[in-house]
């Protein structure tokens, strides 16, 4: 209920305070963006497997995000897109764990069709569940 409700006031206060990002820095926010959201959705993935463990999760949601960041200003420093290196590694790990979340909520969908079906059979057979 939490995350909804973060959520909403982040889409409302975003919708509603006029603030823009200079050109300039365009590319570190997109970079640390891009770290935030393979954080979050590895966060959701611990979550859904029961081992999220929020010490793990902020250290990597800004410590990833630092690296990103740096990664972009020491590649536009020497002239490098080292970002490529960042959007490569996170875009990758964001496709790994949103097929995890996938596999598991379809994984729980199947087993939970599977235990009703076989309560309804008890039921049905003997009057009573868990013969």
């Amino acid at each position: 209920m939490y995350v909804l409700i973060g959520l909403l006031i982040g889409a409302v206060a975003g919708i509603l305070v006029p603030w823009s990002i200079p050109g300039g820095y365009s590319l570190y926010v997109a970079m640390g963006l891009l770290a935030a959201l393979d954080s979050a959705c590895g966060g959701i993935n611990a979550r859904i497997q029961h081992r999220f463990k929020l010490d793990i999760f902020i250290s990597g949601f800004f410590g990833n995000a630092v690296i990103a960041v740096f990664l972009t200003y020491v590649g536009r420093r020497l002239g490098m897109d080292l970002y490529l290196a960042a959007v490569v590694v996170f875009g990758t790990r964001l496709f790994q764990n949103f097929a995890e979340i996938r596999r598991e909520l379809l994984t729980l969908r199947q087993n939970g069709n599977k235990i009703n079906q076989k309560d309804m059979a008890d039921i049905e057979g003997n009057g009573h569940i868990g013969s």
